[in-house]
């Protein structure tokens, strides 16, 4: 079978199909699968392929099936244990950044799955002290990962939200993207959400029972003039506020994603 043969195979996007052939045959270059098209592709590659573009078809994460993701530039592991770093959550990035780059800040990232938000953020503001939190220890283990092979500085707790951490931690920044879908949406149902641990997309309830206990906390976990910063559905807006509003928290404000959504919300507790 030559290059040419294998991307016609199954009725996948280009890039896609390029991607897993890559996967397959890790000699073969993007350029390479481009320019030489009549190549022929060894047994071994052929049958790495096939598994590889039969299960994309079935419906698996291209990113699960290549054992990674980009998230702010970098690469990121990935696997069924953790869910996949998506670019909305940049913007959670950019407001942490925006608030605090250029000065020291203690934070943590509550739920932090795959570690890409700590890992990035002790990254880009190598002068801040990252924690991580979440609940799963495969999940932990991907994240140590993470933040090992790309140097960045992160102490990781397992646990539930705070009660992984010391009970007089105290922070600058909290941030999160925590389990946000209600348990009835039919999206749970749907493409790539189908195959990630359904404990990282819903709280099993309305939605909003752990951004609940996150805004809830953070009072007691905030230092004066510290801001919690969080991740949410579309329509959640409104309710996120509301939440950050009756924690005593103040300049309550939602972001709005490249679709114009709902995406971010954050507020900051109260100075002294």
């Amino acid at each position: 079978m030559t290059i040419a043969e294998a991307l016609r195979l199954y009725p996948l996007p280009r890039l896609e199909a390029r991607m897993l052939l890559q996967q397959a045959a890790p000699a073969l270059t993007h350029a390479r699968i481009v320019a030489y098209p009549e190549q022929a592709l060894s047994a071994e590659e052929e049958a790495n392929f096939r598994v590889l573009a039969a299960r994309r078809a079935a419906g698996e994460p291209v990113a699960y099936l290549i054992g990674r993701r980009e998230f702010y530039g970098r690469d990121f592991t990935v696997g069924p244990q953790v869910l996949i770093p998506r670019p909305e959550t940049e913007h959670l990035i950019e407001a942490a950044l925006q608030r605090f780059g250029g000065r020291a800040a203690r934070v943590v990232d509550l739920g932090t799955g795959s570690g890409a938000i700590a890992t990035t953020l002790a990254l880009e503001a190598p002068e801040w002290r990252v924690r991580a939190v979440d609940l799963s220890p495969e999940a932990l283990t991907i994240a140590r990962g993470n933040a090992e092979r790309l140097g960045a500085q992160v102490e990781f707790h397992q646990g539930s939200w705070y009660q992984a951490l010391p009970a007089d931690a105290v922070f600058d920044l909290i941030v999160s993207n925590p389990p946000y879908i209600r348990s009835d949406d039919e999206h749970l149902g749907q493409g790539d959400v189908r195959f990630e641990p359904r404990m990282a997309l819903t709280d099993e309830a309305d939605g909003l029972a752990c951004l609940r206990e996150i805004a809830a906390g953070a009072p007691r976990h905030l230092l004066p003039g510290g801001w919690l910063m969080v991740e949410h559905g579309y329509d959640q807006g409104p309710a996120v506020r509301g939440l950050f509003a009756a924690a005593g928290l103040q300049q309550v404000e939602t972001i709005v994603d490249l679709a114009g959504l709902d995406r971010i919300t954050l507020a900051m507790m109260k100075a002294d």
